[in-house]
């Protein structure tokens, strides 16, 4: 007996850990009927933001704007347009903060190019920092008067 319980116990906790995995909050009533306008919608809602989860998709998000922007994007669908359109129309309609991976095209080549920038000016920074140091850790030379170096030299004799 011990034999199937301890099979039973291993069939739970593989069930168990199957069950875990991350789920999706796509609820039975926004499922299409059709399983390619579905599969579909998966992929375009996994490229789109939840508004107010930030850095979650509307696949994944409870939120009630999720749910409404995985609706509005089976519309679009069930609509006729293509993958392409119904993004385009969601982003027409809240911006371009809703795409978790935008475009780099208009304003947002500048925050793209952010990053490598402020390094290079940080880079440039440091050695210019670094340089102006080095060159106050050194005596400056400067040439002796005539009269100056003669009087050094009576100190200097003394």
């Amino acid at each position: 007996m011990s034999g199937v319980g301890s099979a039973i116990r291993w069939a739970l906790l593989a069930l168990a850990l199957v069950l875990s995995g991350p789920a999706g909050a796509v609820q039975p009533d926004e499922i299409l009927t059709d399983p390619a306008l579905e599969a579909r919608a998966r992929v375009i809602s996994k490229d789109l933001r939840c508004l107010v989860c930030r850095n979650e998709n509307i696949d994944e998000s409870n939120a009630e704007l999720a749910r409404d922007l995985r609706i509005l994007v089976r519309e679009r669908l069930v609509a006729g347009d293509s993958n392409e359109e119904a993004v385009a129309f969601i982003v027409d309609r809240y911006g371009e903060y809703v795409l978790l991976r935008p475009t780099v095209t208009g304003a947002n080549w500048l925050l793209w190019a952010a990053g490598p920038l402020m390094l290079l000016m940080a880079a440039a920074m440091a050695w210019a920092y670094l340089r102006g140091r080095a060159g106050a850790a050194r005596p400056q030379e400067s040439a002796l008067t005539t009269d100056e170096q003669e009087r050094l030299n009576r100190i200097l004799e003394e």
